[in-house]
């Protein structure tokens, strides 16, 4: 069993930056691919990006390219996701994942998921 804690949400206006964590504990946390994804009210769940297990490849949804960024810590069992020029389009639910070894963009395809944190964007 793996489990994930997310942190670091929160409301913030349109143009800042926000910073998610997401802690992993239980089994060998490096040998997982880590994702985030979001849901916003009313909507599906959405792909926001993710990181192979090996560190050496990340991955990330159209809708966040070139903003936000996806580091992995795994000597501190820890995935790390950076938001900047958020707008209120990214106001959702995220969500951290896990899975074996490398990413998917594909929710179903995850073992273990986070509680969720709320982050609000206002124009």
């Amino acid at each position: 069993q793996v489990q994930l804690v997310e942190s670091g949400g929160g409301s913030v206006q349109a143009g800042a930056s926000l910073r998610l964590s997401c802690v992993a504990s239980g089994r060998t946390f490096s040998r997982y691919a880590m994702a985030w994804f979001r849901q916003a009210s009313g909507k599906e769940r959405e792909f926001v990006g993710g990181i192979n297990w090996s560190n050496d490849r990340t991955y990330y949804g159209d809708c966040v390219k070139g903003r936000f960024t996806i580091t992995r810590d795994n000597a501190k069992n820890t995935v790390s996701l950076q938001m900047n020029s958020l707008n209120p389009e990214d106001t959702a639910v995220y969500y951290c994942a896990a899975r074996s070894l490398v990413v998917s963009t594909t929710g179903l395809n995850y073992d273990y998921w986070g509680q969720g944190t709320q982050v609000t964007v206002s124009s």
